[in-house]
């Protein structure tokens, strides 16, 4: 099967949203697929085939493509896809959803972030106002694939429509218990990997009380405010993923303070390597750590990160062993919609006019 992703985040982003996609791109291709993706830089790589894009207002690392529709409609065209999948939100998800309406061709898409949250708290917009546009966006679509029960719980009482379960997988051979040598600092040693920015709370990290030394590991828009604030905080800027697993593994308990995160593949990352998380009863980390003892969950978030020092790694490690790549892209596969097969043969499609 022919398959097209399109998504306005990418590369040389990092975060959750890339990451999904790039290992369900890898295991689609395993499992024999064609896979093609749109992105701001044109494709997986920068061919020089991009589009011309600014600066997202408050998140400068985010690039918006500028009147995409010409040239996803012409990608789209060319590549002729079975299915068709929009990861996001953005102005290349709404460019390829107006190409797909007007072809008649099914899409599914995904919510992997909290939008309207987000905005919210940097602008102050009214919830209603942005899950009102969302609802629109995402009801056009076959399947809204969302990460964890309690998300597509919530989106179905919001309105949304059709919204199934698409969960989210760790490399356990990358990310793996070993040696925890990387941080030479005063134990214990409470850790955040993530972006640095206002929606993931991290503030309420940074003002505990703790023993020990804290690490935050990640770029954003918060992060010159919060090393200004906290000097006595270790600070990190982004790291591939071999080091990343590095900082988990010598982490001894991971901090995750969001409380509006939809799944958290840090959450992952962080018990692959046999580090504790500390959260906020609050979806994501329900659904991921619960009561499995991969973590504590408590409303002091103190609590919490006292609490899993005393857990037992190797049972932290079982918990993420349940979650593969592998199963995750065979659910994403499941709700995606491709054409009737008779239409599937010898598609001719035309970009359309305007931009």
């Amino acid at each position: 099967m022919r398959i097209m992703i399109i998504s306005d985040a990418w590369l040389p982003q990092v975060n959750g949203v890339v990451r999904s996609i790039t290992e369900t791109v890898r295991e689609l291709r395993g499992f024999g697929h064609q896979v093609a993706l749109i992105t701001p830089l044109g494709g997986e790589t920068n061919d020089g085939d991009g589009f011309a894009t600014l600066p997202c207002p408050t998140y400068p690392d985010i690039r918006l493509s500028l009147f995409p529709y010409r040239k996803v409609a012409a990608k789209l065209a060319a590549f002729a896809p079975h299915a068709v999948h929009i990861a996001t939100e953005g102005p290349l998800g709404l460019a390829a959803q107006r190409w797909c309406r007007r072809h008649g061709q099914p899409f599914t898409t995904a919510y992997h972030t909290r939008f309207p949250e987000y905005i919210h708290a940097r602008t102050r917009l009214p919830l209603a106002i942005s899950y009102a546009w969302m609802r629109r966006f995402h009801n056009r679509a076959q399947a809204v694939m969302a990460p964890t029960p309690a998300i597509v719980a919530d989106l179905k009482a919001r309105g949304f429509h059709n919204v199934v379960l698409w969960s989210r997988g760790v490399d356990t051979r990358l990310f793996s218990p070993g040696e925890r040598e990387r941080l030479d600092t005063a134990q214990p040693r409470f850790l955040y990997i993530g972006r640095v920015a206002v929606e993931k709370n991290i503030e309420a990290f940074l003002k505990l009380e703790l023993p020990g030394s804290k690490w935050v590991v990640g770029e954003g828009p918060q992060l010159a405010e919060l090393k200004a604030k906290y000097p006595e905080v270790y600070f990190a800027g982004v790291f591939p993923q071999h080091e990343l697993a590095r900082f988990y593994r010598a982490g001894d308990v991971f901090v995750f303070p969001s409380l509006t995160d939809t799944f958290g593949l840090v959450l992952l990352e962080a018990m692959a390597c046999g580090t504790p998380v500390a959260a906020y009863p609050v979806a994501g980390p329900l659904d991921v750590v619960g009561a499995s003892g991969g973590g504590v969950l408590h409303q002091d978030l103190r609590t919490a990160c006292l609490q899993a020092l005393t857990l037992d790694r190797d049972q932290v490690r079982r918990v993420a062993e349940g979650y593969s790549w592998t199963a995750a892209t065979r659910q994403f596969e499941s709700h995606l919609c491709p054409r009737p097969l008779g239409e599937q043969e010898g598609m001719a499609f035309t970009t359309g006019g305007g931009r």
